[in-house]
């Protein structure tokens, strides 16, 4: 049987648990699950940030192309999550986020759309710095 995020009803008869289950155990302490979104923004930045400063990159010292490549984007996709949230097709888990909220969004899901597209850029940024460095004699 597949078990969909859509399908609540089927997802309750399977035999495994959901990570968001009362009792099942977390890499976290049950004290700290409602941070789980925002430690995985804050892994994705530590995995990426020292991308920046091995390669030397120049991503950070350039803030307005980076926020113009990163700012019209997010809004697309925060007024997307304000529509299909108050629709009642996404949700996000209280258990798993943080209580502070912005209109209705927790606040790590506005930071999401800054800090995946920064790791992005940094990723594409050092894999091309790695590319041309393997290139030159």
């Amino acid at each position: 049987m597949r078990c969909w995020l859509v399908s609540r009803l089927r997802c309750g008869a399977a035999p495994w648990k959901r990570p968001t289950d009362r009792g099942s155990q977390l890499i976290v302490g049950t004290g700290w699950k409602h941070a789980s979104y925002a430690a995985m923004l804050a892994f994705v930045l530590l995995g990426t940030l020292p991308l920046h400063r091995y390669f030397h990159l120049s991503v950070l010292r350039q803030p307005l192309r980076l926020l113009g490549a990163i700012v019209p984007t997010a809004l697309l996709f925060v007024a997307w999550d304000l529509a299909a949230t108050a629709a009642g097709q996404w949700r996000f888990d209280p258990a798993q986020t943080f209580t502070a909220r912005l209109w209705g969004l927790p606040l790590e899901e506005y930071a999401f759309f800054v800090v995946i597209p920064l790791a992005g850029i940094l990723t594409f940024e050092a894999v091309r710095e790695a590319r041309s460095r393997r290139r030159a004699p």
